[in-house]
């Protein structure tokens, strides 16, 4: 029974430095991550509309311009544009289109019937699309003449929407 009597154990500081250092990794650890979880929910796409016009069609009808560029963390894709709350596919015209173009030349044209067409905008980019729109454009009781305002909306592939509106000439 003496040679238990003789044995002793950790020095209660040891053991409240092992305690502080382990508590301190397993926070470093957390920390870091946590930094990496939430770095990757946090990119986010932000549309600014820079510029908008219209100009008349010497056949009738109009060219809308819009210019916007994407000032958010991640690419933006926009799939689908609204006119009046009516998607442009759905006004009654065939002639009824959307190009668009992206400052690293390239371009397209938008086609919501197909889930591959967008018109995309990297981060810092600008993009400009451009609405042809016949004189005969018509949803329902609505038909487009000079002098209305066109509310316009742009969808993206992410579930946001961008709104603009203007006059057509």
């Amino acid at each position: 029974m003496r040679i238990l009597k003789d044995r002793r154990g950790i020095s209660p500081v040891i053991t409240t430095v092992i305690i502080v250092a382990v508590g301190i990794t397993i926070a470093i650890a957390v920390a870091l991550w946590m930094t990496g979880l939430v770095g990757a929910f946090m990119g986010y796409e932000k549309v600014e509309i820079r510029s908008r016009f219209a100009n008349p069609q010497t056949a009738g009808g109009w060219t809308i311009t819009i210019r916007y560029k994407n000032t958010g963390s991640t690419p933006a894709k926009i799939d689908n544009v609204f006119l009046n709350n009516v998607p442009f596919t759905e006004w009654d015209s065939s002639a009824t289109t959307i190009d668009w173009s992206a400052g690293g030349g390239s371009s397209g044209t938008l086609n919501p019937d197909d889930s591959t067409t967008f018109a995309p905008a990297n981060v810092g980019e600008d993009v400009t699309l451009t609405i042809t729109l016949p004189a005969d454009a018509t949803y329902g009781g609505q038909t487009l003449t000079s002098g209305v305002t066109v509310e316009i909306k742009l969808h993206s592939t992410g579930g946001k929407e961008y709104f603009t509106s203007i006059v057509l000439p």
